[in-house]
């Protein structure tokens, strides 16, 4: 199941949720936004202010960069790549904008494209810009008081050297907006930030193996399928996979959020046990666990994980 563009390209591209805009057929005008997109991706009507009164001017570089160009009364330096396909396609990254054209269509048709399509490319950038501010401020400082996002909630990182290992606890009397868990981690005030990071890392994926194994029960029963075993994975753009085998991979970092998140992602590998594809009968096989499956999936799209250094 791919990520949510893990970004961490954007976070699982783990962070990529880069999607493509619409291609841009030939030498005729940029082709029309599927419909089940038009709401996320529909420019304001003519008599909308020019974006170039709505946004102060800034600045966006592709890191490979090789072309320019002036959109909205912004400067976009881009990576321009001629490619054997039959249309004209932008993709928008961490990295930013990646222009894709035919050897066969000229720049001139190149830039009409670019401007036609200036609102949608700006406003993905500037999501893109916001996203790496926020996940700036997700860097983890590994030390005594640290927060950690916990199954949906927030727990508070206590080094007590006179805890065993790890343990968590919970205080159902503090006040609202106070967070409730504490993980006593049992190393000194004067532990080394990777000292904390590998034992609170460790506690994270011992948990994440056994609320999934608990999860994967429940579901491959309401589901009808057996699986026949669960692998932790890192990888950097899937939250998951199942394989024919009935092996299933979830991504261990899942455990930062909220149950019903990681239902979803189970459900969805489970459901590949029935149907090893992405087809309407696939979906209805996941709809039939989880209704408000399109809710969850977009939600997924913007979760943003701790950033582990």
């Amino acid at each position: 199941m791919p990520h949510p563009r893990y970004v961490n390209e954007r976070q699982l591209d783990l962070w990529s949720d880069d999607e493509p805009a619409p291609a841009v057929p030939g030498p005729a005008a940029v082709a029309p936004t599927p419909a089940s997109a038009q709401a996320a991706l529909a420019c304001p009507p003519e008599a909308a202010a020019p974006i170039g009164l709505v946004l102060a001017p800034a600045t966006f570089a592709h890191p490979r960069g090789n072309r320019e160009a002036r959109l909205g009364g912004h400067y976009v330096a881009y990576e321009f790549r001629r490619m054997r396909r039959k249309s004209i396609g932008f993709v928008i990254s961490n990295e930013g904008l990646v222009v894709s054209a035919p050897r066969w269509v000229p720049l001139g048709e190149v830039e009409s494209a670019l401007q036609e399509k200036s609102r949608w490319i700006l406003d993905k950038l500037r999501e893109q810009e916001e996203r790496a501010r926020r996940m700036a401020a997700q860097r983890v400082d590994w030390r005594d008081g640290t927060a950690l996002p916990f199954l949906g909630e927030t727990v508070i990182i206590v080094l007590d050297p006179r805890s065993a290992s790890a343990v968590l606890h919970t205080a159902d009397d503090t006040l609202p907006g106070v967070p409730r868990l504490t993980l006593h981690v049992g190393l000194p005030q004067h532990a080394a930030p990777a000292q904390i990071r590998d034992a609170v890392q460790a506690w994270l994926q011992r948990q994440a193996r056994r609320v999934f194994e608990e999860r994967c029960h429940h579901f491959a029963a309401q589901l009808g399928v057996r699986f026949t075993r669960i692998g932790l994975s890192s990888a950097a753009t899937r939250w998951g996979s199942a394989s024919a085998d009935g092996a299933i991979r979830l991504h261990w970092r899942l455990i930062h959020f909220a149950l019903p998140t990681i239902d979803y992602v189970v459900a969805h590998e489970l459901a590949h046990l029935r149907v090893m594809d992405h087809s309407p009968r696939f979906w209805d096989v996941v709809r039939s666990v989880i209704p408000e499956m399109e809710r969850k999936r977009d939600g997924l799209r913007d979760e943003l994980l701790p950033v582990f250094d």
